[in-house]
């Protein structure tokens, strides 16, 4: 069998280092992905008058799993999210879905 010899090595040295590191950044970018099969699941909740995003994330910490212990800035964001909502702006009678488990 024949043997390799590296002709330059600084060259080969910094090809390493370029493979090297786009395998990194390939590997951190697919890492983070999620290819869960589950479906969310949301329950409806009808705004009553006087209720606001904060007292009904407050609640849900209180009495939803999917909520438990969660920060209460993130609740509000999620049900934001949920409801495609770019304002924290609510009224009586509309329909809000709620994360559940």
């Amino acid at each position: 069998m024949k043997s390799l010899k590296i002709v330059n090595k600084r060259k080969f040295i910094k090809s390493i280092a370029i493979l090297i590191g786009i395998m990194g950044i390939i590997i951190c970018t697919f890492s983070n992905r999620s290819y869960s099969n589950v479906e969310q699941k949301y329950k409806t909740e009808y705004v009553v008058k006087g209720e606001t995003l904060w007292s009904i994330a407050q609640q849900e910490i209180k009495e939803n799993p999917y909520f438990k212990d969660e920060d209460i800035r993130n609740v509000i964001l999620e049900i934001k999210q949920a409801n495609h909502m770019t304002t924290s702006d609510i009224t009586e009678g509309i329909e809000l879905k709620i994360p559940i488990y």
